[in-house]
């Protein structure tokens, strides 16, 4: 595959992902297993209140086709096939949803030396439509993408972002909403050793005139404990540890306190993620 920009959707996503990856603060269980004859299984459940929520998938890949099925309980059942390389730098997707028979999408991403797009449609007559497209380089890229409802003539959404980056740190600006909001984020890895890096993240809504922001910071306790912190200007604070306590087997523990929020200000976590 060719060495290029990434899609327009890793615009930012360094920074995002220290702010909001892993947080979780529910009680979630994830088990997968593989083997050589290309066969997997997953299994997800996660506790929300009162309510347990899961699906199970099974995955089986054949040369450059992965077909993945996946049963969750309210008795959906979805369905995702992808081919890598069915063209020079392309790969192709067609998912599914049964019983809603409205839910056929085709998706296709290509990438290029300098460009990188990825293209969506419905497969139904009135088709949903969306393409978004990143032109540059590894370190520097501009992008943008678009949703057109075809059923009411009309956009459903246009957004618009440049990124700048380099191994130790990335910097991105995004217009997103049709242009009513723009995020400005920043991500910095002070020590690569110990993994030290900090991020923020700027949000400004032109239409409410309202501006907030997050900041956050990573620190590997050793090679196999990451602690994590993110603050908001709400006063919002979360706290995150994750233990690698086995090759590909995670347990995370995430903690937040909103002063805002009367009736409960603290919340709890548990996600733990086993593959044999």
């Amino acid at each position: 595959m060719a060495v290029g920009p990434a899609p327009f959707s890793e615009i930012g996503k360094r920074a995002k992902d220290l702010l909001t990856k892993d947080y979780n603060f529910d009680h979630k269980f994830v088990f997968s297993s593989s083997n050589d004859s290309g066969l997997g299984l997953t299994a997800t459940g996660i506790k929300v209140n009162e309510q347990f929520l899961g699906d199970i998938s099974t995955q089986y890949r054949s040369g450059k086709t992965l077909v993945d099925v996946k049963v969750d309980t309210n008795s959906n059942i979805s369905t995702t096939i992808s081919v890598d390389e069915l063209l020079a730098g392309a790969k192709t997707k067609l998912s599914f949803k049964l019983p809603d028979q409205k839910s056929g999408k085709l998706d296709v991403q290509y990438f290029h030396r300098l460009v990188a797009f990825n293209s969506s449609i419905g497969l139904t007559p009135t088709p949903l439509l969306e393409f978004a497209a990143a032109i540059g380089s590894r370190e520097l890229s501009v992008g943008a993408e678009i949703g057109f409802d075809s059923a009411s003539a009309s956009l459903t959404k246009y957004n618009a972002g440049i990124g700048f980056n380099k191994h130790d740190f990335s910097a991105a600006l995004v217009l997103t909403d049709k242009g009513e909001t723009l995020k400005a984020s920043y991500i910095h890895v002070l020590n690569p050793v110990n993994g030290v890096a900090v991020a923020a993240e700027m949000v400004r809504k032109f239409n409410t005139y309202e501006n907030s922001f997050a900041i956050g910071s990573s620190h590997n306790l050793d090679p196999l404990t990451t602690i994590k912190t993110c603050f908001n200007n709400s006063g919002k604070s979360a706290v995150l540890c994750q233990h690698q306590w086995r090759p590909k087997s995670f347990i995370t523990v995430s903690a937040e306190f909103d002063p805002k929020a009367a009736s409960a200000p603290s919340r709890f976590g548990l996600a733990l993620a086993l593959k044999p």
